[in-house]
């Protein structure tokens, strides 16, 4: 049953972070999981400078505004680095937009007095450049002119090619100008003239790379199954192709953004696992440190122990990511070495700057409390009981925080146990492993015995040449008469 939502527009159905038709869930399984986007972040620890140059293009922009929004501290530098980058485009209106915001912030500083927040060169901002936005709107305009008149003379010459080419240089521009929905646009009309796999492709990753701008996840996914079945990828997936290997790395980013949006973090975490770090070079959706960062945190929130050992730690490409993040590197290492209070002291201590990431930011909460609970889990599992004064010291915790915890796991059945809350002692439920062992045997056996006499009975069919007549079809023409409808049954076993 689809629950058809309430009341939206267009704007709200790209910008949702997640697919706008959902199944019905309960109201507070909704609310508990549902992002605080009203948060600030009080201590960061983030090189703005370095981490703005991971990123090209509009994702630059709209990452250091994300950065502004939440954290006070680095919002005048935020903002003058998102207004010095965003004057190399045509995207006036955004332009126009950072220079409020920056107005704004620097105002209330100057109000508040604030002297640990005021950056180098202090909280004068740069005056509104009224004559490059009307220059550049001008330009914009004209360049705009120009493509569509060379796209229209290309279609009266009926190029295939140049008229691919024209659309794709069409959505450049849009882009380039911030016009999100026309630049889909262009895109995907392209798709209609590409002569070629590689044509194919290329389409493919400009309406994927849009599509996140948009946060459009099930497009996102949709364009990625696209580009991986085309016969270039498909038939040479498993061949170390240079160039192949770049496409596949984009798509699985792609596709590992779109999943964990979509709150698949087991998925999520697979498709980031993929990628190849001698091959990530996509700035314009994410760095190789985000890659570390996202698939990690994933995998330790969904991975058992031997998934994570073969997939994560034993994995000679991902460990090339973890070397760019030593702390996601560490947290996964104390994790699987059962050093729960170091790997969730470690995880607080980065919470902040997590915060800061506009695409992990929603899952955060989701991510730690899912980890925190794979630990208990994983904790507990060797015992047949537990002292809970000393499993609350291992997780840097009170033994009445810790009761609750367990009992929320018993509850939902991820932990097999009682709690004897006057002991303070967790006690694994008794489980005859004598009579589950026969019980299983008795079953094997049933199984056994089953298939042996099918296969007595058809090998008997084979031996008496018994011919078996197909059903005719009701409603289709030109039924077989019961004479031709009869097959011999293969001697093949």
């Amino acid at each position: 049953y689809l629950k058809p939502p309430t009341s939206f527009n267009m704007l709200t159905l790209f910008q949702g972070s997640v697919e706008p038709m959902q199944i019905d869930a309960d109201p507070q399984d909704d609310q508990q999981n549902a992002p605080d986007t009203n948060y600030i972040v009080e201590n960061p620890t983030l090189d703005l400078e370095q981490y703005a140059t991971s990123y090209s293009g509009l994702m630059r922009i709209e990452r250091l505004q994300f950065i502004a929004e939440h954290c006070p501290q680095l919002r005048v530098e935020a903002l003058k680095m998102a207004l010095t980058f965003v004057q190399r485009t045509f995207n006036v209106d955004t332009y126009e937009e950072i220079h409020r915001k920056l107005t704004e912030a620097t105002r209330y500083l100057e109000v508040q007095g604030v002297q640990d927040t005021v950056p180098e060169g202090g909280v004068v901002p740069p005056p509104l450049d009224s004559a490059w936005a009307e220059s550049t709107r001008k330009k914009a305009l004209l360049k705009l002119e120009k493509l569509d008149t060379d796209l229209k003379n290309y279609k009266g010459n009926s190029i295939k090619e140049s008229i691919r080419r024209g659309h794709d240089d069409l959505g450049d521009h849009y882009l380039d100008c911030g016009d999100l929905s026309n630049a889909l646009k262009c895109y995907s009309r392209a798709r209609d003239y590409c002569t070629s796999a590689k044509h194919v492709i290329n389409m493919c990753l400009n309406v994927i790379k849009v599509s996140v701008y948009l946060q459009n996840w099930s497009h996102v996914l949709s364009y990625v199954n696209k580009a991986e079945s085309t016969p270039e990828i498909a038939e040479q997936r498993g061949e170390r192709d240079s160039q192949n290997q770049a496409v596949l790395t984009k798509l699985k980013c792609a596709a590992g953004l779109a999943e964990l949006a979509s709150r698949k973090y087991k998925p999520a975490a697979k498709c980031f696992l993929q990628a190849s770090f001698d091959h990530c070079d996509c700035p314009e959706l994410l760095s190789p440190s985000n890659v570390a960062v996202y698939g990690g945190l994933c995998a330790l929130a969904t991975f058992d122990r031997q998934e994570l050992q073969r997939n994560v730690i034993s994995s000679s490409s991902f460990k090339l990511f973890l070397e760019l993040e030593p702390q996601i590197r560490d947290i996964i290492f104390k994790f699987y070495e059962s050093k729960y209070a170091s790997c969730l002291k470690l995880l607080d201590e980065m919470k902040d700057n997590l915060l800061l990431d506009m695409y992990l930011a929603p899952h955060v909460k989701t991510l730690y409390s899912q980890i925190r609970n794979r630990a208990l889990i994983q904790y507990f599992s060797p015992y047949v009981s537990a002292d809970m004064t000393k499993m609350a010291q291992a997780f840097n915790t009170t033994v009445a925080a810790l009761e609750d915890e367990l009992t929320q796991l018993i509850l939902e059945g991820l932990i097999n146990a009682r709690i004897d809350s006057h002991s303070k002692i967790l006690y694994a439920r008794d489980v005859d492993q004598r009579s589950t062992t026969f019980e299983k045997s008795l079953h094997m056996g049933k199984e056994f015995q089953r298939r042996a006499k099918a296969m007595i009975l058809r090998a008997a069919v084979l031996r008496n040449q018994i011919h078996v007549k197909s059903p005719p079809r009701e409603g289709s023409q030109g039924e077989l008469t019961p004479a031709n409808s009869q097959t011999r049954m293969s001697t093949n076993m």
